[in-house]
């Protein structure tokens, strides 16, 4: 299987992203799905109730879902990751801390996913209960979620990037 090095779900609708996510979710395989796995399961396997979902239309493409899945195996191949292919997005828990480390105006650079991690180690889940921002259970779920964003993206990738805007 290949990895993908750029962040290539900001090319993938926000249709396509959540139906690749619900069907990785629904496969259980030891293997890592591919493009072709999710396409040989939204033609063969996909359950009644999702069966609408294929040929429902981009507002402005016109173009199907299955289409869609078809331009991204021409340009990455049938073995790429589908992981690789779903927008991934911070909490609005953990956005609230990178906005805290973002903004810092002591910073320089952009702030990076391994700068938010070393904010929360140094105590900001804390000051951000403390300051009424999140609550005790909030703020004991965000290493966690930030680790998996690590795992899949790497340290040094702009944490700016994830954030959600609810």
């Amino acid at each position: 299987m290949i990895r993908n090095p750029i962040d290539i779900s900001t090319r993938v609708s926000p249709e396509l992203s959540k139906l690749i996510e619900s069907i990785i979710d629904q496969l259980e395989t030891d293997e890592p799905v591919t493009l072709a796995m999710v396409r040989s399961f939204i033609v063969n396997d996909l359950p009644e109730e999702f069966s609408e979902t294929e040929e429902m239309h981009h507002f402005d493409v016109g173009e199907s879902l299955v289409d869609e899945l078809d331009m991204l195996i021409d340009g990455f191949g049938e073995s790429a990751a589908a992981v690789d292919f779903i927008h991934a997005f911070a909490s609005e828990q953990l956005s609230r801390a990178i906005e805290t480390v973002a903004n810092d105006e002591n910073r320089e650079n952009p702030a990076t996913l391994a700068d938010v991690r070393r904010a929360l180690a140094a105590g900001l889940a804390g000051r951000l209960i403390g300051d009424g921002v999140l609550e005790d259970e909030e703020g004991d779920m965000l290493a966690p979620e930030l680790e998996v964003l690590i795992d899949r993206f790497g340290g040094e990738t702009p944490a700016e990037s994830f954030l959600r805007y609810e």
